[in-house]
């Protein structure tokens, strides 16, 4: 298995054309990656919601609070983003190899914390309402799912290390390998054995665990994505020789994490609106949380390829600055932005045009399908923002900027975005669609604010975060 580990001589210069054309090859394995981890946890929804409306809402609560509490952490990893691709512009390849090291102890140290505290995250619920059949079944979840936090971490390093040194082949190998494996092990899992087929035999006896079978499936799917990348990685060609520190190293523990606490708080910010809103949702009655989670996992998918598409533009950014070509990391940078924008407004026409279909998809139940189409117009109307925040934190993650992407969020998602959330929701009485009004205003102030940033930072001076 080869790869060069570096871009190649003029990789960060020529036209837009040629930046578009060199974007689309780092984004697309990188989109169908990100995309691929959004359509695992449709999949999920798709499957729990033939289980009923009580597991749809329990599914929804607990993966809310799953990513609510491991925003963090994947905010905390993407510290070594630019950092990695830095190095790699600078042709600094045995600096890479040294931080790949470092983001596997942080991985570790991270996700063994988080892990504890996502246990204890049920506690909160009954203080927003929720019904304790829903809490119930939100801990079955996350007793499951719990254990694959350290995992998903040390995936995201290894995600890391491959997009920054253009060795994207192996996210590609190993989404298509979980997705494969979240279908089969979701509907054994949380069905049972007694829906198979006579002939497989052994498996018939696998016992229906419902909610949790969805859980231990997403866990098992990615313990098999970090196994396929950590193969990956060990036989990437061209990597430098020597033996970088395989222990803790404080100093760049502690470089990384300047860059990766404001993303983390980002991440955090962002998802826990969204965790939160489902919370609002869920003090609604089951139907409303259902509708929510059918509405954001659909629009989960169509973001997450967007935020590929920032992820490469992270990294050919990342390239330019290292290599001090200020001109060719702004000309990266808006082409990133122009792609997200693009994607997302193709997706906005799906969610337009075949909302109830969509819904029905997910297999609504008929009182949760008459709430989950319009969540999708309003989906539909967000989506061309969603993709600008999304490239818009990438890019500034490569230039090196992430505190005032925290502060973007903060003030877009709980200043304006919430307060809008509380009073057309409950004031209003607009319910569910009314929270979803709120966090469609929070997200196009985020879009703006990001965009003005890198207009204004790319039009001076960049320097590498190492210099």
């Amino acid at each position: 298995m080869s790869t060069a580990v570096a871009p190649p001589q003029g990789e960060v210069r020529g036209s837009y054309r040629a930046e578009f054309q060199a974007l689309m090859k780092l984004a697309v394995p990188i989109a169908i990656a990100q995309g691929g981890q959004a359509l695992m946890g449709l999949v999920d929804t798709l499957v729990v919601g033939r289980a009923g409306t009580l597991a749809l809402a329990s599914v929804g609560l607990g993966n809310g609070l799953f990513f609510a509490v491991s925003g963090f952490g994947m905010g905390l990893m993407m510290g070594f983003d630019p950092l990695l691709s830095q190095a790699v512009g600078a042709r600094n390849l045995a600096r890479a190899r040294a931080l790949l090291w470092q983001g596997g102890w942080m991985s570790l140290f991270a996700g063994l914390v988080l892990g504890v505290l996502l246990l204890l995250s049920p506690r909160l619920l009954p203080l927003a309402g929720v019904g304790e059949a829903e809490i119930a079944g939100a801990w079955d979840y996350l007793l499951w799912r719990a254990p694959s936090m350290p995992l998903m971490l040390a995936f995201l390093t290894m995600r890391s290390y491959l997009q920054a040194t253009a060795f994207t082949r192996p996210l590609v190998v190993a989404t298509v390998l979980a997705n494969v494996l979240n279908l089969g092990a979701d509907i054994l899992l949380v069905f049972g054995g007694g829906v198979l087929p006579e002939f497989l035999g052994p498996l018939r006896a696998v016992p229906a665990m419902g909610v949790a079978g969805s859980a231990l499936a997403t866990s098992l799917c990615t313990a098999l994505q970090l196994g396929v990348v950590v193969f990956s990685v060990s036989t990437v060609a061209g990597a430098p020789h020597g033996r970088p520190s395989r222990w803790p190293v404080w100093r760049d523990l502690a470089q990384a994490a300047r860059v990766g606490v404001p993303i983390g708080l980002h991440i955090a910010a962002e998802i826990g609106v969204f965790a939160l809103a489902g919370v609002l949702a869920a003090g609604l009655g089951p139907a409303s949380v259902g509708a929510h989670q059918i509405a954001i996992s659909f629009s989960s998918v169509t973001f997450t390829v967007a935020m590929g598409i920032g992820n490469a533009g992270s990294v050919r950014v990342g390239w330019a600055v290292g290599a001090r070509d200020a001109a060719a990391a702004r000309r990266s940078g808006f082409m990133a932005f122009a792609g997200g924008a693009g994607f997302m407004a193709l997706g906005a026409l799906v969610f337009a045009c075949f909302p109830t279909a969509l819904a029905r998809l997910a297999g609504a139940p008929d009182d949760v399908l008459p709430l989950a189409v319009p969540l999708l117009m309003v989906s539909a109307l967000f989506q061309v923002f969603d993709g600008v925040q999304g490239v818009g934190a990438g890019v500034l993650r490569g230039v090196g900027d992430t505190r005032f992407t925290f502060l973007a969020n903060m003030v877009g998602h709980y200043a304006v975005g919430l307060p809008l959330t509380f009073l057309l929701g409950f004031e209003v009485g607009l319910g569910v669609l009314g929270i979803w009004w709120g966090l469609c205003a929070g997200l196009i102030t985020v879009a703006v604010a990001l965009l003005w940033r890198f207009n204004k930072m790319s039009a001076g001076t960049l320097r590498p975060l190492e210099s």
